[in-house]
């Protein structure tokens, strides 16, 4: 079963990467279910990150698909400083692993990333890698990301840390 479902997982994180890297803002949030979580957990010390969201500090916290349509909206008007002008940026996504969740049908789906980010303000390259944790749910005979989790290994952030860089 989980060989079956491995290709249908690595299509939806490879558009969800290319809708990033493309701005199709529109597109990207049709993939989230309405109630996604998208967490950037902080490092609390060397080996360790923070696990509760809700109590710990996070790089970025996102706790509905409604609050990231917020976001887009943000940086789609201007109205993020950060985002003006956009980076470029170019998601790679390997290593990709799905795990069935059980009865409930959903899939856990593990990967590695690295983002490239072009500035262009200031004419610098960053990189940004680590790993992702997608939870995959059915709606609508489509599959959703109902909780996306991202681990930045490399922390010290020399950029703003947004949902289109990491």
């Amino acid at each position: 079963m989980t060989a079956d479902l491995l290709p249908i997982a690595t299509d939806l994180l490879y558009r969800e990467a290319l809708y990033l890297d493309e701005r199709r803002w529109e597109d990207w949030l049709a993939l989230y279910h309405p109630d996604a979580v998208f967490w950037v957990p902080a490092w609390k010390n060397e080996s360790s990150y923070t696990a509760d969201p809700e109590n710990e500090i996070s790089l970025i916290y996102i706790a509905s698909r409604a609050q990231l349509e917020e976001r887009v909206s943000r940086v789609k008007s201007g109205r993020s400083a950060a985002s003006v002008v956009m980076p470029r940026t170019a998601h790679a996504i390997t290593n990709i692993m799905v795990q069935p969740g059980g009865n409930s049908g959903a899939l856990t789906v593990s990967s590695v990333t690295t983002t490239h980010i072009f500035d262009v303000k200031r004419r610098e390259s960053q990189m940004f890698f680590g790993r992702y944790e997608h939870r995959l749910v059915q709606m609508d005979g489509a599959w959703r990301i109902r909780r996306k989790k991202i681990v930045i290994l490399n922390d010290t952030i020399p950029t703003v840390v947004d949902f289109y860089s990491v």
